[in-house]
């Protein structure tokens, strides 16, 4: 009977156990999606219940990727059902392995941070934005950074990965040409040139309401000042300015 706990799956023709890439990159966006919404939800409304939610989502996720067996991880089965229908691409274990031992060490630093000692600071939003950009780069582009520093750090390179990116040689692999880089340039300077008119419109204006309520009398409303005080995560953070904007206060 094959063993529960167990990273990979070994085929013949493959040196190396192997994982479904199509499996693992629909994972990623599976988490990237609700690490965004929970990320923003933070920095947005103020509001960290998600995010900590998440942590500990994400913590138990790649606990069990890394010392039970992918095959049952809540994403990765959801990945796994997301792309039951294409053909698999299988890929290298060893270097995931690293990899997602580097997200699980990220999530337990926000797990002991966030959730344990429910501190919110700089420290915080670094380590989501780094997790946010690994997961974005698996699942947009399917290059996956941990693997790269993989091959940093261990003598036998990663094989099979994702794209045959490890076996095609330099010289067959599609460079950017002046065109390109041309229509890149061109396009940025466009943009460039577009801001200033285009977003300089004045501030927008809240559907429903325009500031802080005042009483009769002129005073402010006591209920709006205190709905509108800002928090001392968004003071610690430096986001005093971007909070009452976001919350429609003055």
């Amino acid at each position: 009977m094959t063993s529960i706990f167990r990273f990979g799956d070994t085929l013949d023709g493959y040196p190396v156990p192997v994982l479904n890439e199509r499996a693992v990159r629909a994972a990623a966006g599976i988490m990237f999606a609700a690490a965004l919404a929970s990320f923003m939800s933070a920095i947005l409304m103020g509001n960290f219940r998600a995010t900590r939610v998440f942590v500990v989502a994400f913590l138990i996720d790649f606990s069990i990727r890394l010392f039970v067996n992918p095959r049952y991880a809540p994403s990765m089965i959801l990945g796994q059902w997301a792309v039951r229908s294409q053909q698999p691409e299988w890929v290298g274990a060893p270097q995931k392995r690293f990899a997602w031992g580097i997200g699980l060490v990220l999530a337990a630093v926000m797990f002991y941070t966030m959730v344990i000692n429910n501190l919110v600071g700089p420290i915080n939003a670094l380590v989501c934005a780094t997790c946010l950009l690994l997961m974005f780069f698996e699942t947009a582009f399917g290059i996956c950074i941990g693997c790269r520093i993989y091959n940093a750090f261990n003598k036998e390179k990663a094989q099979l990965c994702p794209g045959g990116v490890c076996e095609l040689p330099p010289a067959q692999r599609p460079a950017w040409g002046v065109p390109q880089v041309g229509v890149v340039l061109a396009f940025a300077a466009l943009m460039v040139a577009v801001a200033p008119p285009v977003a300089g419109g004045g501030p927008a204006v809240v559907a429903g309401g325009h500031g802080m309520a005042a009483t009769p009398s002129g005073e402010l409303d006591p209920a709006e000042v205190e709905r509108c005080k800002v928090p001392d995560f968004a003071k610690a953070m430096g986001h005093e300015a971007k909070w009452k904007e976001h919350n429609n206060c003055r």
